[in-house]
């Protein structure tokens, strides 16, 4: 937990339920895991979440709920973004209902904050939150009251969920972006964001579900009728986009034909982009003047096509870390936010 993040996209970041589980291929090199069971395996906030195995620490599906820490974005005055649950995720499969309740009351609780929440189970958080009301939040705010020395500020919003509580989803390939995203926009949210996250692959926001084609950056669905005509409906749409590449031991590099797809996609929809990191790897024509090479450190990196297939030329990757990296892509620094911040 820290008052000053290093993540470009938030301020701070707040830890109430650390501990996860690997459930998908952006869960490999997970920098909370890593630590978890390395430098921080010792804190009691951390101590029984992994286990050891030959390629590092793995999330063994145990969670945490740090009620110590419950408290602390209403003991932070000045406004700023949290990412909440930072190690962790706050929908994981074995965090009580009850845990969730309280992190939902401090954050209605603290209306000058704002509260970004990502997950990688988006049908757990379209269940929950779709449930939720003012009388869960008041309940659990009584039964903190007795147990948070700070003094409990009064729960005026009429909104559930709470206005200043924005909603994401980590989509690293687009088999993860047609499974969540349509979770995501079917969820009450004031904002709704994608995290692509390590990117391991390219991702079309025309995603192909089960009642049909869904455009996620506008809103608008088409599906076939009894008569096989097309039926255009609205939907709820993304307000954000972050897409940033993996960085650390490990790191599975990123094509910047990816980055730019979604750059454009999110430039013809109008839809805020926030480009993060190239991460460890980048191409020659992406890295920063300032930093050389190193050619004993470079690799392929084949182009490859919206299906997922390998073909074409190829594209030569350099090791140099997130740091030499940079965060430009064509020469551009994209930091854009939701209207709502």
């Amino acid at each position: 937990m820290a008052d000053h993040s290093l993540i470009e996209w938030t301020d701070a970041t707040w830890n109430p339920i650390t501990g996860c589980s690997v459930v998908s291929p952006g869960c490999t090199n997970c920098y909370a895991m890593k630590l978890a069971g390395t430098r921080l395996k010792h804190l009691p906030s951390r101590v029984g979440l992994t286990l050891d195995s030959k390629a590092g620490p793995v999330w063994n599906g145990h969670v945490r709920f740090n009620e110590q820490w419950l408290d602390q974005p209403l003991r932070w005055k000045a406004p700023r973004r949290i990412f909440v649950c930072a190690h962790g995720d706050l929908f994981a499969e074995n965090v009580p209902d009850e845990w969730i309740d309280c992190v939902f009351a401090v954050m209605a609780l603290a209306p000058q904050h704002t509260f970004q929440v990502l997950t990688k189970r988006s049908t757990r958080m379209r269940s929950y939150v779709t449930a939720l009301d003012r009388e869960t939040i008041r309940d659990t705010i009584r039964r903190m009251a007795k147990a948070i020395p700070s003094p409990m500020p009064k729960f005026e919003s009429m909104l559930v969920p709470p206005p200043n509580v924005w909603l994401g989803v980590s989509t690293e390939d687009q088999a993860r972006a047609d499974e969540r995203i349509p979770d995501l926009l079917a969820t009450p949210a004031a904002v709704r964001f994608v995290s692509a996250e390590p990117l391991l692959g390219p991702i079309d926001t025309l995603l192909t579900t089960e009642r049909g084609d869904l455009d996620a950056l506008r809103g608008l669905g088409v599906h076939a009728d009894e008569e096989g005509r097309d039926d255009w409906y609205r939907t709820a749409m993304l307000d954000w986009v972050i897409v940033g590449g993996e960085s650390g031991r490990g790191a599975r590099p990123m094509h910047p034909e990816w980055v730019r797809s979604l750059r454009d996609q999110c430039a013809a929809a109008d839809t805020a982009f926030f480009f993060k990191q190239w991460g460890q790897w980048v191409t020659e024509d992406q890295s920063p003047e300032t930093i050389i090479l190193p050619g004993e450190s470079r690799g392929a990196w084949a182009e490859r096509d919206a299906d997922g297939c390998w073909g074409g030329d190829q594209t030569q990757v350099y090791n140099v870390g997130k740091k030499a990296a940079g965060r430009l892509l064509d020469g551009v620094e994209h930091n854009a936010m939701p209207e709502a911040a």
